[in-house]
């Protein structure tokens, strides 16, 4: 993740330009300072891994008060930026801009695991993630309590409606396309079922896990009992129409997983602000 947070800083930096023309006409190029990171709304502490990388790169240290995962009150200082007054200034927004996706993204997956709390039922991340910042997405659905589910296309095969339809046409058999995974060696073997026939080509075919899309509860139920029934051991994943009002509707009908794109393509920013104390 070090590597990913040098990367994203030195991009949102550089999106600033290479001077703050403000900046250097008003403020004292030795005068220090430090910024109170504040959590205005409050929720839960993400993306501070990537914080500390625009503070590097700006000659700043942060004190952190409070861990990535914890629940944080409104209003609390949940770390300290030390530095000149003027890298302070320059590190603020881009920082800033970082820490409200990721605490956003964190605080709304907590609600999704609350939800499901006794369960047994995991709320995954998707791949609806913003380009360039699917790490510290994941790293945020994971600070809220989620599942590392697939960050890649290499690692995991999923089956969609488009993948069956090519290899119907194609003249090849589900079966056929699992079996040419395994023998890559991939054992995440993920197929999307939108009928009960589908469940049991899945299940016969070798499918690890079923991914039932845009189904009621007691359609997934049904077919959850069908699938175990054919092929024990099979994982069960809720996908397509999930909300906080139905998730534990999901998770009681059967289902191991919910898969929520909503978390990361739809993320709603949290209010933190850096209040700064010249001479600190």
């Amino acid at each position: 993740m070090s590597d990913d947070a040098d990367r994203v800083a030195a991009l949102a930096l550089a999106e600033d330009g290479e001077t703050d023309v403000t900046t250097d006409v008003t403020v004292p190029a030795n005068l220090d300072a430090e910024g109170m990171i504040e959590y205005r709304s409050g929720g839960v502490l993400a993306g501070a891994a990537y914080a500390d990388a625009v503070g590097r790169a700006c000659d700043c240290r942060i004190e952190w008060r409070s861990p990535d995962g914890r629940l944080v009150r409104p209003g609390a200082t949940v770390g300290v930026m030390r530095g000149r007054l003027a890298r302070i200034l320059r590190a603020e927004r881009p920082m800033l801009n970082l820490l409200q996706r990721a605490c956003g993204i964190a605080t709304a997956t907590r609600a999704y695991v609350d939800a499901v709390a006794g369960t047994g039922c995991g709320i995954l991340h998707t791949r609806k993630t913003a380009p360039g910042l699917r790490a510290l997405d994941i790293a945020a659905v994971l600070a809220g309590g989620g599942t590392l589910y697939r960050a890649d296309l290499s690692h995991a095969v999923m089956v969609k409606d488009n993948h069956w339809q090519a290899a119907h046409r194609g003249g090849r058999t589900l079966a056929d396309a699992l079996a040419d995974a395994r023998r890559r060696g991939v054992t995440a073997l993920y197929v999307e079922v939108e009928s009960a026939e589908q469940v049991e080509e899945a299940c016969d075919a070798g499918a690890t896990r079923l991914l039932v899309d845009n189904q009621t509860p007691e359609t997934l139920a049904a077919w959850a009992r069908r699938a175990r029934e054919r092929r024990p051991g099979i994982e069960i994943e809720a996908t397509g129409g999930i909300t906080l009002d139905n998730v534990r509707a999901y998770a009681e009908a059967g289902a191991d997983f919910v898969s929520v794109g909503a978390l990361t393509h739809s993320v709603r920013a949290a209010d933190l602000a850096i209040e700064v104390r010249v001479g600190g």
